[in-house]
Parts: structure tokens; sequence; C-alpha cells
């Protein structure tokens, strides 16, 4: 999930996150055991072939990146050693838009174009991250499966995606100071979503089979950089956008805590919130459904296409956006529920005989420019007349001020707060050092806190 603009050094981050995370989600999930083909069909395409081929070497050259990065660090810097590293990591960076592609073909989806099932675009250097991150320019590819609509529904569309990109080696997007080179392993945000985009793909390759709608799975690229990936979907897709009747969107859907998921997006289309409830009976979410459908995730590239959407979403922590986003704080077994839900839900869609009905929500309007910062942990699926806290970091203006986790803000100097666009927007006005009241209310009662701002944003 994007907060703020970052160098779409796309692969360096989720690299090792994939790379880690093969042998605890993926394999957790059995993305990545067998991988059996029906009777009959042939999967196995010259890219499939490809990709299996070039695969195994993918781990010796993590391996060979490693051992370059050790002893740059312990021999000081040597051009020779320096020019391999750098040779070495553009060949892993390249090589890793196959992980997608590869499950792809193994788990039995379609190519969607003759040339497979990548989408190849090269960054406009006029969008308005690119001039800023130095990105325009950069050559970036979508990763695109499909499995095809069968009887009436056939030309209908539900899209499913996730994001693959993350941090990289950190510097912009990072909340963690001088973490510039340090991997961003990027695990909840969002190697868990490409896992269970990659579980759903599976889990319903195998349960449809009468007629239904063509169902579209995405990984997208740059979505840290401004969701460039989904909105070059958006503009070019396999199927044109009025056939598509819905978008499911994983983003950080790793750290179910107490049960509690939020499906972001359920306003969209007044069948959704009924639709979800029913579907957890079985699951028995602490679920929160509802919102409209901007945000800063893929799904919004959708929404301002006028088609309804949802986003799960396991809600923010301490490590976002942080090096701390590591393999072992994910829940493997909350992720292949998640996962499980969702799909049920597409079936739903997937097989529903009338479309969903688009409810036009107007994007909510947030100041332009820099903001302070508090280092606050906002509650992302309710707004109880103020901001609610999941938590506070630690050493943070809003820490060593006394706020705590569960308090709800209400004031922020003199902005009064009644959501998270208003706390945005207080917190725009400021700038780091400046010391500001803050209200909240702690159990019933109002408490006044005095803080100096941070500068940046978290």
């Amino acid at each position: 999930m994007h907060g703020v603009m970052i160098v779409v050094t796309v692969f360096a981050g989720i690299v090792l996150a994939l790379a880690i995370i093969g042998s605890t989600i993926l394999m957790g999930l059995k993305i990545i055991k067998g991988g059996a083909t029906p009777k009959g069909q042939k999967t196995q395409t010259d890219e499939a072939k490809m990709i299996q081929e070039i695969y195994p070497g993918l781990a010796r050259m993590e391996e060979r990146v490693e051992a370059l990065e050790t002893r740059l660090r312990d021999e000081g810097a040597k051009p020779e050693l320096e020019r391999e590293l750098a040779v070495a990591r553009r060949i892993l960076a390249k090589s890793r838009y196959y992980d997608e592609a590869r499950e792809f073909a193994r788990i039995g989806l379609s190519q969607p174009w003759d040339h497979g099932y990548f989408q190849d675009f090269t960054i406009d250097s006029t969008a308005p991250m690119a001039a800023h991150a130095n990105i325009g320019g950069a050559a970036v590819k979508n990763v695109v499966g499909l499995l095809p609509g069968r009887g009436p529904l056939a030309g209908q569309v539900v899209v499913l995606g996730a994001h693959y990109d993350h941090l990289g080696r950190g510097g912009m997007g990072s909340l963690d100071a001088d973490s510039l080179g340090v991997i961003h392993n990027g695990a909840d945000d969002n190697a868990s979503g490409t896992a269970a985009l990659l579980e759903a793909a599976r889990l319903l390759r195998g349960r449809l089979q009468g007629d239904r709608r063509t169902i579209v799975f995405i990984a997208f690229t740059a979505e840290e950089s401004g969701l460039i990936g989904s909105g070059h979907y958006v503009q070019h897709p396999v199927l044109p956008n009025d056939s598509t009747i819905a978008m499911i969107n994983f983003d950080m859907v790793g750290r179910l805590r107490a049960g509690r998921l939020l499906a972001l997006g359920a306003g969209t289309a007044p069948e959704l919130p009924p639709l979800l409830d029913s579907l957890n009976g079985t699951y028995a979410f602490d679920l929160e459904a509802s919102g409209d459908g901007w945000g800063r995730s893929d799904q919004s590239s959708f929404y301002g296409a006028k088609i309804p959407v949802v986003h799960f979403f396991t809600d923010l922590h301490a490590d976002y956006h942080r090096v701390s986003d590591d393999p072992q704080t994910i829940d493997v077994e909350g992720l292949a529920k998640v996962a499980a839900y969702a799909v049920d839900l597409t079936t739903a869609l997937a097989t529903r005989p009338d479309r969903l009905t688009y409810v036009d929500i107007p994007p909510p309007v947030i100041a332009s420019g820099s903001r302070a910062s508090l280092g606050t942990i906002p509650d992302m699926g309710s707004s109880p007349g103020g901001v609610r806290l999941t938590g506070v970091r630690e050493g943070s203006p809003a820490a060593q001020a006394g706020i705590q986790g569960g308090d709800i803000i209400i004031r922020i100097g003199d902005h009064d707060v009644a959501n998270l666009n208003d706390m945005q927007n207080a917190l725009t006005s400021y700038e780091g050092g400046d010391v500001v009241t803050v209200i909240v209310r702690r159990n019933e009662e109002q408490v006044s806190f005095t803080v100096t701002l941070g500068g940046g944003r978290g």
C-alpha cells in the first residue's frame, strides 16, 4: 500500500521477500506444491518452459548478490566488485518478473496475449510521481493471467489483483530513518497480497466448472509509485472496462489480528455488504465492510473507471513501510483464510445472474503539500467521530506526548478531526517542529496533549 512518492525499484525489496516467503507463505498455502493439470489440458507453453528453465538459477543469483554485498562491506569500495554487483542485481530484478508468471503457468491460467502473461509498458515521464522519483522511462510489467468464462456470462469479467512491488532499498517512502540501502522485504506489503492472489487462482481453477464470468488475475507493478501499474491496466484492459463487474484487491492481508478483516469499498455497490456478510458465516471474521472505492491502493484505479471494488486489508501495523516488515511476522493461517473468503466472494460474483449496481461516490478532498508527523497508526476501518489509533510508534512525537493506541483523535491544533482526511489536512497545515495541542477521546473522557510534531510523513 502506498503512502507517499516512492522510487520504483520494483523488485529490490519484493525479490527477497518472495524468496524467503516462498518457503513459508507460498508453501504453506500449497501454491508451489505440484501444480496438478487436468488431463488433456496443455499448459506448458514456450514461455512456461522458459520460466521453468530460468527459475532454478534465481536462488544462486540471490546468493551471489548477497556474497558480493558482504564482500563490499568487508573489503570496502572496489570498482570491479561494484560493477559485478550491479550486473547481478539487474539480472535478478529482470528474472523476478517471472515469479507470478511461473505460478500462473503452473496453476493453468491462460495467457491473455500471444506473447504470454506480461503487459509491458514504459512509465510516462510526465506522470505526477515520475519526475520526483526519477522513474520516467523505466520499463516495467504487469503480470496477467486468465480463467476464461463459460456460457452466456463469459463476456463479463471479475478482476482479482495485488501489487508485487515494494520499497526496494528504502529511501523515499520508508518510515525508518537512515534506512537507505537496507532491504525492505515488504512481507505484508505486499508479498502477502501476491500470495493470496496466487492461492485464489489455484482454488478457483479447481472450483469453477459451470457457466461463469471470465476471471482476470493481475499482479500489478509500481503501486508504491502512485498506482502506475493498475492505472496502466485500466487504460489498456484485456477486456473492455464496461464488461468488468467488480475488482477485488489484496493489499496487506498477512496480519490478521483477533479475526479482524477490513473489506474496504463495500459501499461501491449496494449488493456487496449483504453478500460479504452472508459469506462470512463460514469464517466468522470480525468484518468491517464499508467505505468508498478510493484509497491508496490499486482498487482506486478501477473504481475511478466506475467499477465496484473490494479491498481486503488486515489493517496497518508498526512495521508498515519499515525494514521490520519481515516474513516471520506473517500469519500464514490467517492469510489462507482471507484468500478462501475472497474465493467465495469471487465465485458468487462470477456466477450471479445480474451485475452489481455501481455507486458513484466523489473522491475525498485532501489538502496538497507536505505534512508534519505524529507517528500514529490509524484504524483504517472506522471513524468513530474522530481517528481511532491502533497504535503509536515508539519514540514518535505522539508517544513522547503520552498518546496511546486506542485513543481517538478529535482535534489537532485549530482543526477538528472527524475522520482520516481531516487528520491528513490538519497535519498538512503544520511543519515539523511546530508545537500543537492534540485532543483525544479516551474512555469517554477528553484528554489534551502538547505535541512537538515531527517532519515527513507517518
